[in-house]
C-alpha cells in the first residue's frame, strides 16, 4: 500500500501531489484500470503483440535521424 507522510506545515494539495505523482511512478492507477475487465489471454497476447509491432516500426523508421 503507498503511503506518504505530510511533512509539518505542508500544504495538503501539494502532499496530494506527492502521493499522485507516487502512485503514477508505481504503475497503480494504470494497473487498476487495465484489471477493470477482464481480458482473455489471446487478446491480451495481441494487444501487447500490436503494441510492440508498432514500436518496433519507430525505431527503424528514425534509426538514421
Amino acid at each position: 500500500m503507498t503511503e506518504i507522510r505530510i511533512r509539518k506545515g505542508e500544504p495538503l494539495d501539494r502532499a496530494l501531489r506527492r502521493l499522485k505523482k507516487r502512485l503514477d511512478r508505481e504503475n497503480v492507477i494504470k494497473d487498476a484500470r487495465n484489471n477493470r475487465y477482464y481480458e482473455k489471454p489471446s487478446v491480451r497476447k495481441r494487444r501487447k503483440m500490436k503494441v510492440a509491432k508498432f514500436t518496433q516500426m519507430l525505431k527503424t523508421r528514425y534509426a538514421d535521424a
